[in-house]
């Protein structure tokens, strides 16, 4: 599945917000307009679908800071969702997911006050086009509808008013596929903000590997993602070590995993230069993340989101970047959030979507780029001029 519109309402600066991503999605705007703000309603959303979303309220201080300007009384969202083979136009299978978290008084407490996942099918017929109920949940109850339409289970106080019914929901008992289709894209969502690459960073030591083919939101597995793709898949090997000798010339030689002490295993560049590779603590800060950004780009989740990529790295690595988020981008939704008019510029062939977030009167607005007066604009001049320029925030 792939998200084809979402609306928010309520949390932090986005008071009310309609969003349509696409499949290879550039959000930019100035400081404090509320890009971050975004990539964090979407980690809210995978943690929802996790069932933990009471425990990850609670790490950021309850509703209070949460609710837009500490004040709205509620939290809610709609997200809109189709098969990821879907062309625009043609969309035969529609789901559509609510969730409302009712903030209680002025407490920092909250209770899901409703949440609702409707399939519509048949799309192509129009106004006929009937909606089929797969979860409905108010305060009071809850009903499940199996693949059959019918009633599969009632719940009453089984169920926890701080985690979402789709979190405990889709399992094999339940047996709805759309269920299961939603809870999944939701809960495969990968954010990557405020990734440590410092000397102390978990990242940068060694680790007892194992198969794992996908980069955890922390980044904390990604030697052993490394290991497991650069071993055991010759073209992953091949495409990432034409990016290090695209980066750093033909001084890259190779990736190693020797094994170090307690049966874990570390990372090392080998440069032909030198005889002794460099592990990940001697690594600089760019080289690492470079190499982060590259397996989290080779080995997308279904949707992945990452906050200012342009960080610590070269302009020079900044079009290796773009090539990888365009190659993602056709199995995967891919947001990346910049400041940069170099990565905007670093896109070529395939132009990602703009979207230009804006702080209006202490409310977070995002406007996707499109039409004839950007059409017009690019003419003449790349998206990283128009950006430098301030002509895109103004489109």
């Amino acid at each position: 599945m792939k998200i084809i519109s979402l609306d928010i309402e309520g949390f932090r600066s986005m008071k009310q917000v309609h969003w349509k991503p696409t499949n290879l999605n550039v959000i930019i705007g100035p400081n404090g307009a509320g890009k971050s703000n975004l990539l964090r309603f979407l980690e809210l959303m995978t943690i929802s679908a996790q069932g933990t979303l009471g425990k990850y309220i609670q790490s950021l201080g309850g509703m209070a800071p949460l609710v837009w300007d500490g004040q709205a009384t509620r939290l809610a969202c709609q997200l809109k969702m189709v098969p990821f083979d879907q062309e625009n136009g043609a969309q035969d299978t529609l789901l559509t997911y609510d969730l409302v978290l009712a903030r209680l008084g002025q407490s920092s407490a909250y209770r899901i006050e409703q949440e609702g996942l409707t399939k519509y099918e048949g799309l192509e017929k129009g106004p006929e086009t009937e909606a089929v109920t797969v979860l409905k949940r108010t305060h009071h109850e809850a009903m499940i509808f199996d693949d059959k339409e019918k009633t599969l289970k009632t719940l009453e106080e089984a169920f926890s008013e701080e985690e979402s019914l789709l979190s405990i929901a889709a399992t094999p008992f339940f047996a709805n596929r759309f269920m299961t289709h939603c809870q999944r894209q939701l809960i495969s969502g990968s954010i990557y903000h405020d990734v440590p690459v410092d000397r102390l960073a978990p990242l940068r030591q060694p680790v007892v590997t194992r198969a794992e083919r996908r980069v955890d939101p922390d980044g904390q597995n990604l030697i052993s993602v490394l290991h497991t793709l650069y071993t055991e898949d010759r073209d992953f090997r091949y495409e990432l070590d034409a990016a290090m000798r695209a980066a750093f010339g033909k001084e890259f030689d190779s990736l190693m995993f020797p094994p170090a002490a307690d049966q874990r295993t570390q990372l090392r560049v080998i440069w032909k230069s030198l005889q002794r590779g460099q592990s990940t603590a001697e690594l600089s800060d760019g080289t690492l993340r470079f190499l982060f950004l590259l397996t989290v780009l080779a080995a997308p989740a279904p949707f992945t989101a990452i906050d200012e990529p342009e960080l610590g790295l070269h302009p020079s690595m900044l079009p290796i970047i773009a090539e990888y988020a365009v190659s993602a981008a056709e199995q995967a939704q891919i947001v990346l959030t910049t400041h940069s008019p170099q990565l905007l510029d670093a896109f070529t062939d395939i132009q990602p979507s703009i979207t230009v977030a804006l702080c209006e009167q202490g409310e977070t607005q995002l406007k996707n780029l499109s039409g004839e007066a950007l059409a017009y604009w690019l003419e003449n001049y790349s998206l990283g001029r128009l950006f430098h320029s301030g002509e895109l925030e103004d489109l």
